[in-house]
């Protein structure tokens, strides 16, 4: 599978990454100008272009313009994160794409999506979380909603739908010899996401304010804790028989205590377990807990994930240019992954030879 990646920020590279780590020959388009965009990182540090080659091309010259088409007349699908309308104006849009490639899957990912009010506006996955009540439900109770990093909108409701997408559309290609435009808008992605916490809320089991509820925070039995040292643990057994099996496990008789849903009773029961795991370390609540049926982990930081056995027992870390990160995923029982390439270390020309490109093509290009 061939795939042309528009240099981008956030969902588009991640989206890139995963097709490129499940065996996908992606080539990279770069900007041959810094905009300033996103945060800035060392090039061995973006871990998000790792397995693919990158050319650098100014996209408002016509000879890049035309070396472009004749990539993607040999392409299964392209990626861009640009706003709406952006690669019509470079003369790369779905309409001139189709007709060289009548087969091409035109994968777009914007947060507000290719129309609406809002699709010519800036915003990041903060603003486009915030749109979708996603943002409104995460946080504290009588504390304001809580930014959840950018995995709820950038790369769970952006990268993972654009890639689901992309995929469904070249399933479709191969069948009907038909491409299509992919609209992957993070305001659907992050909705879509929530359809089981819309679902909730319509039962009536998601009722409360933020932070009352049984998953954002309100329940003593789906918390994380402070143990002695300082560190933390984190408990979920939702379950009536995972829940004994805490109760039993901690040493407390159940029938000191209320119904396990009874709301009124949370904040008291997050105190008296708040004391209890208060009395041993992080490490000593491991021993006691971790691997049974209580529905329990030690709340790692990233440096410590690494090194958890259950981790290095799945080799969910692995070194990548000599620097350690997470492993592709998801893993296939009878095709197995090769290892990721570090960033710029996939030779250009090889790749740009497989693709079609005659010498006269390549010696255009700034390799």
């Amino acid at each position: 599978m061939k795939i042309v990646e528009f240099a981008g920020i956030g969902p588009g590279p991640l989206a890139a990454m995963l097709l490129a780590d499940m065996g996908a020959s992606v080539l990279r388009i770069d900007r041959v100008a810094d905009t300033g965009l996103g945060l800035p990182i060392a090039p061995q540090h973006d871990f998000t272009r790792r397995s693919r080659a990158a050319i650098g091309l100014d996209l408002k010259q016509p000879k890049a313009v035309a070396l472009v088409l004749k990539l993607i007349a040999g392409a299964d699908a392209l990626i861009e994160g640009f706003r709406p309308g952006a690669m019509e104006r470079l003369g790369l849009g779905p309409d001139i794409c189709l007709q060289r490639n009548p087969r091409l899957v035109f994968g777009r990912i914007t947060g507000w999506g290719q129309d609406g009010p809002l699709a010519q506006a800036a915003g990041h996955d903060l603003n486009y979380i915030a749109l979708t009540g996603a943002l409104h439900a995460i946080g504290r109770a009588g504390e304001k909603p809580t930014p959840p990093l950018n995995l709820v909108g950038d790369y769970g409701g952006g990268a993972m739908y654009l890639v689901t997408g992309v995929l469904a559309a070249i399933i479709s290609a191969r069948t009907t010899g038909v491409g299509q435009v992919v609209d992957a808008a993070m305001v659907d992605g992050v909705l879509s996401l929530m359809t089981p916490i819309y679902a909730m809320q319509a039962g009536g089991h998601l009722s409360g304010p933020r932070g009352t509820n049984a998953l954002d925070s309100g329940a003593y039995f789906y918390e994380v804790y402070e143990c002695s040292d300082g560190k933390f643990i984190a408990i979920a057994p939702l379950e009536a028989k995972f829940h004994a099996d805490l109760l039993q496990r901690l040493e407390i008789d159940p029938a000191s205590l209320p119904a396990q849903h009874d709301r009124t009773q949370w904040p008291a029961m997050k105190t008296r377990l708040a004391a209890v795991f208060r009395t041993r370390t992080r490490e000593e609540w491991r021993t006691r807990l971790e691997g049974t049926d209580v529905c329990f982990a030690p709340v790692l930081s990233m440096d410590e994930a690494a090194d958890h056995p259950h981790n290095r027992a799945r080799n969910a870390f692995i070194a990548v240019g000599g620097i350690s990160q997470p492993a592709p995923a998801p893993r296939f029982g009878t095709t197995p992954l090769d290892t990721p390439k570090p960033p710029g270390s996939v030779d250009a020309r090889t790749v740009l030879a497989d693709w079609g490109l005659d010498a006269h093509d390549l010696a255009q290009l700034p390799l």
